[in-house]
């Protein structure tokens, strides 16, 4: 009961952040192009990169963090069903180049970013 307890709260400052962070990027960025998704995606691979390298390394981050972070934070965060949705509206749209540009920018980006995390995390 105390597992579903720390993915809860995870899930809650994950679900919020995701929130208040895509909104505040479409007021500045506009919602032609699916910014505050894919800002969203790289970040949460960052995120997500990061504290499993550090956590790996470190045998006295606590199995409950991991819940908190991994499962919780960054499984509420991050918008992969967004993303294929948005990705998918832009091709119905017409607007192949962008829907390209969603689909490839943000897989590579998420990529180098969880390879990113991976180094930082292991490095400090």
């Amino acid at each position: 009961m105390a597992s579903l307890l720390w993915v809860g709260l995870g899930g809650f400052l994950g679900a919020n952040a995701r929130y208040l962070l895509g909104g505040f990027i479409a007021e500045r960025w506009g919602t032609v192009f699916p910014w505050g998704t894919f800002v969203i995606n790289v970040t949460g691979s960052f995120i997500l990169g990061f504290f499993l390298a550090f956590a790996q390394e470190r045998p006295w981050v606590h199995p409950n963090w991991r819940l908190l972070f991994a499962v919780g934070f960054v499984g509420a965060y991050t918008t992969f069903s967004t993303f294929t949705y948005e990705s998918m509206r832009l091709m119905q749209d017409g607007e192949f180049l962008l829907a390209f540009a969603n689909l490839a920018g943000s897989v590579l980006a998420g990529c180098a970013a969880v390879l990113a995390g991976i180094a930082m995390g292991g490095w400090i």
